[in-house]
Order: structure tokens, then sequence, then C-alpha cells
């Protein structure tokens, strides 16, 4: 193809002195124009005003980013959150219907930490609303008064399995990542191959079997200074390749 790949990036809504915007962090733009070779486009968190299959029509990908919100529960049949639990019902009303169509329809997708929840979510899965208190686990949220490359600094060993896609990428069995949420998969979504899990037995990936396009979900952040990291560069670049393969698909 003769133009970049054009990868659609769904915003938060949040309210800013105090009017709503709509706001994706720059660090997922740079990692799409940078690690994926594409074009991003901001797409507003309006379900009112968007439909699924209208977006897809324009995009040969998907990237949902993470976020500080966590996915509503009444989307998993979960109990009320805690107060004070930052949600983002418009980002819901967006993302999800978008997730179930592009993975419908073959639309490339990457979902990473509150995205990889979503996903979960899109496939019947459902989440854990703090992990940390969850017997077994650890606490895997960053400390928000450290530097932002402490938080987003390595935290953890992932163990990749044997023959998954992100095994074959990072060309190791056990790669060490950042952590950054509360939320974490409760019961697994059905059609999925596990790709990693934590040492407290997190399930930290996923890529879906039942479709037929590219669509895999990552807990942590590869985002975060991609460009200094082969195996975060490794995952961008091969979500931009399978965007070009579906953008040269629709063009014939």
């Amino acid at each position: 193809m003769n133009r970049r790949p054009i990868i659609g990036v769904p915003a938060d809504r949040r309210i800013l002195d105090p009017h709503p915007f709509h706001v994706v962090g720059e660090k997922y733009l740079q990692a799409v124009i940078e690690g994926a070779d594409a074009l991003p486009v901001i797409i507003p968190a309006l379900a009112d005003h968007l439909e699924a299959d209208e977006i897809l029509k324009g995009v040969d990908g998907v990237l949902l980013t993470g976020s500080p919100s966590n996915v509503e529960p009444h989307h998993y049949a979960g109990e009320p959150s805690e107060p004070g639990t930052l949600h983002d019902s418009h980002r819901d009303a967006v993302t999800l219907p978008l997730a179930r169509r592009a993975l419908d329809t073959g639309v490339p997708l990457l979902a990473v930490c509150r995205g990889f929840q979503e996903l979960n979510v899109v496939l019947g899965g459902t989440l854990h609303q703090n992990v940390h208190d969850v017997p077994g686990y650890h606490n895997h949220r960053e400390n928000p008064d450290d530097p932002l490359d402490v938080q987003y600094g390595p935290s953890h060993d992932v163990n990749l399995v044997e023959g998954g896609l992100l095994y074959g990428l990072a060309g190791a069995s056990r790669v060490s990542v950042n952590s950054l949420h509360s939320q974490g998969v409760a019961k697994l979504a059905d059609g999925v191959s596990v790709e990693a899990v934590a040492d407290d037995g997190l399930i930290e990936a996923f890529n879906v079997d039942t479709v037929q396009g590219f669509a895999l979900a990552i807990q942590w952040h590869p985002e975060w200074k991609m460009g200094q990291d082969d195996f975060s560069t490794a995952i961008f670049r091969t979500f931009g390749n399978a965007c070009r393969e579906y953008a040269d698909k629709r063009q014939v």
C-alpha cells in the first residue's frame, strides 16, 4: 500500500476546568506512529453520534489504550465499585461495541491495560476490581508518588507461553514488564489463548482464537518508551504489519 495504515484510538472523556474533553495519551499516539508506522486517529467518546461499523470503515486497526478509569462492573455482572472509583461510561459505550465489531469483521485489534480488561469483558470474561485485595495475588499497582520512569519501570516478570505470539516476538520464555493496574482477570473469556502469566498466576496477555484477524490483549504498557525496548517495538511493529495487510486486502 502507498499510505500508512490508519489506526483508530478511542478517547477517554475527562472533565477539565469544567468542560468535557476527549483525550488520548501521547505515548499511545507516538507508539502508533513510530512502532506501527501508522497514522493514529482519535475516536471521540460520543457513542450517541457514532456507529461502530461506520468507524471501522475508516480505519485499518484499533488500539484500545490504558486509562486511569475502570470498566463499569455492570458490564460483567460485577459487584458495585468502591466509592471513589473512577469510571468512564462514555468510553465504555464506545470501546465495548467497537471491540466486538472489530473482532466480528476482522479489523486488527491491540488492547493495552484497560483495553485488555475491556476485551476480556467483551468476550464474556469477568474482572477482579482490586487484584491486590484477592488472596494469592500481589499488588500490581504503581506508586503514584514515584517519578514516571519508576512507575513505568520494570515491576515483575511474566512467563510467556511457548508457541505463542509473544514468545516468538521476545525470543524468550520470561520477560520483565511494568505494572500499573488494580483491575485484572477473574474469569478469562472463552475462545482465547493465554500468552503471558505473572508469577502470582494472574493472566497478563491473551490472544483471541475465534477471529480471523489480529487480536492481542496485553495487561502491561508496551507503549511506554517503546523505542527503547526491542520486545515492545516488536509488538507494535507486528500490530502495524497486521493493519497494513488488512488495508491491502480491503483495496483489492
